[in-house]
């Protein structure tokens, strides 16, 4: 644990501490200092991919879901245009009180604009938002002309 700020260990070091007689510590050591260096103490919010979503696709239809836990429908607006999807909303700032003291402030608050690219246009007229227990989920289906067309080969 060399050159490692004051009360700070990684999982790797707790479990594997560093041992002169292990071949593998000083590999461990680097590894810790990578992820480190990689994850930068990064939440969602502070690296710009807030809200976090999953998105599974189909030849014909797109499915995305986001997590939005403290919202209701009215406090988020979605807009699809061509290929890209934007989620946008605002966390409200939650009160304490004057007397009351921050210790440690992890969920988000203040305004956010998610947006992502789509493989493929979707039809703006079939789309299907719901919002149930802090989930938004989104199907959307690919127009028609824009399916794949499965041509069939023929002999001569």
């Amino acid at each position: 644990m060399r050159n490692q700020p004051i009360g700070e260990q990684n999982a790797t070091d707790r479990f594997f501490p560093m041992d002169y007689n292990d071949p593998f510590a000083e590999m461990r050591q680097l590894q810790g200092a990578m992820n480190r260096l990689f994850d930068g103490g990064r939440t969602p919010e502070r690296s710009g991919t807030y809200p976090s979503v999953n998105f599974w696709a189909g030849q014909d239809s797109i499915a995305m879901s986001a997590e939005l836990p403290g919202l209701t429908e009215q406090d988020i607006e979605l807009t699809v245009k061509d290929t890209m999807i934007s989620i946008r909303g605002t966390y409200p700032e939650r009160e304490t009180g004057d007397d009351m003291i921050w210790h440690r402030r992890e969920r988000p608050t203040g305004s956010f604009l998610r947006s992502i690219e789509l493989p493929f246009r979707i039809e703006p007229d079939h789309i299907d938002a719901r919002f149930e227990d802090g989930v938004l989920t989104v199907e959307m289906q690919r127009p028609e002309e824009d399916k794949p067309k499965h041509i069939q080969i023929k002999s001569s």
